[in-house]
């Protein structure tokens, strides 16, 4: 008997993960892929001698790296050279008020005693619960098929449970260690960037400052591009096939069964499709109605994650003040959340981040020149003109050059913007997002959008909407956990 047919829309890192475990399982699968490169988000765009990384550029939780290819004998080391930077980042509060978090802890230990006494015991109080969190965790919740309400019964995520401050925001759990305004900005800032506003986003997200200062930040050398680049191979070596630039437009459906893919160039056969396109698009543009199991008015509802502002420059030449990642936090970021979430406008005095892979990387920008990725969280679903964008690429980057000290606009010799209408159109993005959806309550674990459809049997989803949510390790848990549940309800 000849394997089942699966059929993956979509090849970002979520579907490329499923793809390779699913024909390491027997099955016979295609990945289609609308757009030319591999990727999804975490696709690369190369021009000029400069190699830019046009989503994701932040390496973390090494381990799931390493357990994902594990599952089949190899390492990261056969894909890609990985390298631990440091300093980590430096974050500017203002032009003569930067600050370095270091791969190594006691000079973080000291930054924070300067920011109020007995700061440094708080850190290291403070990392020790992060630590606790994230092993529970892992151990508790972050493999685990959260289906229903009921799977939280069981007696391991119970136990987990009790440790991981679900009830509380992690803004207010911050603020239990710590008083200073930096020190807080420090450790709930990757939440922004991770489309989530501290104020309601539960505590258990504190992990990440235990993820930034016991794991490690690190980078695969080439950029984050290597990540796919990678995934692709080890699906290829798997015996997965791939077709690029062509469109799912419809899933059929007959008997609660998915029997066939339509495409911009044709129907495709199909004994099983797991989706890695975006949730809301794939449910409501290629389902009929009675098959979604999240209509449009589910969505609606729902907290969507700020989009991004997002410009890739090449310059002709070095920014001595700029590290690989670089944090810019000069004004009232409380404001900024409110034009996010509660009164959407492009941010006034909004946090950014520039991302500056070049100061240690020679292979993604020509000799004595730096390649720069800045982002800024915007609102989903506001306004979005070349107008507009002009006149805040100005605004950003006349402040970046007062906070750097440095002006280089007149060395700019590669620029591109990306922002909300990209997101839509390349990836179909609902409002524009960047990432999905929030990390509320409410759109955690059990709560986000299920990896199995209610309404039809053979129909799966993996990536970022689903558990355990944003990121690049968690699009490889996710499809883990799709894979197993498959495995289990095929058997």
């Amino acid at each position: 008997m000849n394997p089942k047919n699966v059929i993956v829309i979509g090849a970002g890192v979520g579907g490329l993960a499923a793809a390779a475990l699913l024909a390491k399982e027997g099955y016979a699968v295609e990945v289609i892929e609308r757009n030319l490169e591999v990727g999804g988000r975490a696709r690369v765009w190369e021009t000029d001698g400069f190699v830019f990384d046009m989503g994701p550029s932040w390496y973390l939780m090494p381990e799931i790296f390493e357990n994902f290819f594990n599952v089949f004998g190899k390492t990261v080391s056969d894909y890609y050279e990985l390298i631990r930077l440091d300093p980590n980042y430096r974050i500017f509060f203002g032009a003569e008020d930067i600050v370095e978090i270091t791969a190594d802890l006691e000079p973080n230990l000291n930054t924070f005693e300067s920011f109020e006494e007995g700061g440094a015991q708080k850190l290291q109080e403070y990392l020790g619960k992060s630590k606790e969190t994230y092993e529970y965790m892992m151990q508790g919740i972050m493999y685990k098929d959260l289906d229903s309400l009921w799977s939280m019964f069981s007696p391991s995520l119970m136990k987990a449970g009790r440790k991981l401050h679900i009830l509380s925001n992690i803004d207010g759990y911050v603020q239990k260690f710590f008083k200073s305004d930096r020190a807080r900005k420090i450790l709930e800032y990757p939440i922004v960037f991770l489309g989530g506003n501290p104020k309601n986003t539960p505590a258990l997200y504190s992990i990440i400052s235990h993820i930034d200062y016991n794991l490690g930040v690190w980078y695969p050398k080439g950029g984050i591009g290597k990540i796919p680049e990678g995934l692709m191979k080890l699906a290829q070596e798997q015996g997965v096939e791939f077709r690029f630039g062509v469109e799912a437009t419809h899933i059929d459906v007959k008997n609660r069964e998915a029997y066939q893919v339509q495409t911009s160039q044709g129907s495709i056969g199909a004994d099983l499709v797991v989706v890695n396109a975006d949730y809301p698009h794939s449910e409501i543009d290629l389902l009929d109605e009675r098959y979604q199991t999240y209509p449009a008015k589910y969505w609606e509802k729902k907290i969507i994650a700020p989009s991004a502002f997002v410009v890739y420059l090449g310059v002709d030449r070095k920014l001595d003040q700029l590290t690989h990642h670089n944090v810019f936090l000069e004004y009232d970021w409380v404001q900024h959340f409110d034009q996010i979430f509660n009164q959407p406008a492009w941010p006034e005095k909004p946090a950014y981040y520039v991302c500056c892979p070049s100061r240690y990387d020679s292979l993604v920008a020509p000799k004595g020149k730096e390649n720069i990725f800045i982002t800024v969280p915007i609102s989903p679903g506001i306004e979005d003109t070349p107008k507009i964008r002009e006149a805040y690429f100005q605004k950003i980057l006349s402040h970046m050059e007062k906070m750097i000290g440095e002006p280089f606009q007149d060395s700019i010799s590669v620029k591109r913007i990306f922002s909300l209408k990209d997101f839509s159109e390349d990836y179909n993005a609902y409002k524009g997002t960047a990432v999905g959806l929030t990390h509320t309550f409410r759109q955690s674990a059990f709560f986000r959008p299920r990896h199995r459809s209610k309404k039809v049997n053979n129909l799966y989803y993996t990536g970022q909407y689903t558990h355990p949510g944003i990121g690049v390790p968690m699009a490889l848990v996710s499809s883990k956990i799709v894979t197993d549940q498959i495995m289990h309800q095929m058997k």
